[in-house]
């Protein structure tokens, strides 16, 4: 395994490890009320932790932002895990290419939040997000951490693209 591998592995495994554990905290345990029946979408509850931030139970079948949610739609799981698949396999690759640490981090980040979903998709047929931020009554939409790992890595892919110096062999 080369050095990239070696780096962004670990970082997607971490992701996808957070990640799962704090949905099955969320989802099996805080918003499950005793006595419930075995369906992922049983509560509306909020729990508010600061002026700012409250955990809710969210499900999202679609894509960023709640894009393509469409409450009741079983393609949707399958179609965005799938697409989820493949570009995981096409970051792995440019991982293993990654000329630099901070990109092979960053990879690994998006990849371990891809599969994060992935695995909620094929598991609950909606991802599961929980983190509400807010401003008074505007409310950013909620998210969980492997969201978080894909927004961080992107923003980490799209700042050394910006800002990292490139040796060029042309003169």
């Amino acid at each position: 395994m080369n050095a990239s591998l070696r780096q962004g592995l670990p970082a997607a495994a971490i992701v996808l490890i957070l990640d799962q554990l704090s949905k099955w905290w969320v989802v099996e345990t805080l918003f499950r009320p005793d006595g419930v029946a075995e369906t992922p979408f049983y509560t509306s509850l909020r729990i508010p932790l600061a002026p700012f931030f409250e955990l809710v139970m969210a499900w999202n079948r679609g894509v960023s932002f709640g894009i393509l949610n469409q409450p009741g739609s079983d393609w949707n799981g399958w179609a965005l895990s799938a697409m989820a698949a493949v570009i995981v396999v096409l970051l792995v690759g440019w991982m293993s290419k990654a000329q630099n640490r901070l990109v092979a981090l960053a990879l690994g980040l998006v990849v371990g939040g891809a599969l994060g979903n992935v695995v909620d998709r094929l598991r609950f047929g909606a991802v599961a997000d929980f983190l509400d931020f807010h401003v008074g009554a505007w409310h950013w939409p909620a998210f969980n951490v492997a969201d978080s790992g894909i927004t961080v890595g992107a923003v980490i892919l799209v700042l050394d693209s910006l800002f990292a110096r490139r040796t060029s062999s042309k003169n």
